[in-house]
């Protein structure tokens, strides 16, 4: 049996494939994109991992699971590459997302101002993950600009960093952390 090495050594120069085998410079837009997405996915790991609360950890997987279909889709230029054994993101997951959100916020106090990150380890990661998603979005929506990408998953892209503030906010609710509150100089 011939043994698969992690290392291709194709990329030595510079250069990687995407999915239709198409070779273009790791910092094209497309890679940036999706590279971006999977950083945001090991965030939601450092989190999931992190985290005492087990209210959590179920979505964060399913969030994760769906954030592996958004690299996937990213990482194809037309519909006939995308792998046949998955289907683009859907509709459905843009409201489950906002479900989410509606749910946390049902818990919380208004809020009147801009909050500083920190206070507690979780609650920076997961301000973390918010801005790692907002580059995400900033990539995704620059590669929308040059080739059409799915408006679900700008949605989607767009909600999750929603999502990820309102969590911060109920980790430092549910962890006794107080938020410190910046409403300018």
């Amino acid at each position: 049996m011939k043994e698969i090495k992690v290392y291709t050594k194709t990329g030595d120069n510079g250069i990687t494939s995407l999915v239709s085998g198409k070779r273009v410079p790791k910092h094209d837009i497309r890679i940036k994109a999706y590279g971006t997405i999977d950083e945001l996915i090991a965030w939601l790991g450092l989190i999931r991992d992190t985290s005492p609360f087990n209210y959590s950890e179920g979505t964060l997987i399913r969030i994760q699971k769906q954030l592996m279909t958004v690299a996937s889709q990213l990482a194809v230029e037309s519909e006939k590459d995308f792998p046949k054994n998955l289907k683009p993101l859907q509709p459905e997951e843009v409201t489950f997302v906002e479900n989410q959100i509606d749910s946390l916020t049902e818990r919380l106090p208004q809020l009147r101002n801009f909050i500083i990150p920190g206070g507690h380890v979780l609650i920076s990661y997961t301000h973390l993950a918010r801005s790692v998603c907002r580059r995400a979005e900033r990539y995704v929506t620059e590669l929308d600009h040059a080739t059409p990408v799915s408006a679900t998953l700008i949605a989607y892209i767009n909600r999750l960093s929603d999502y990820f503030f309102t969590l911060s906010r109920i980790f430092a609710l549910d962890l006794e952390v107080e938020e410190v509150k910046w409403n300018g100089n």
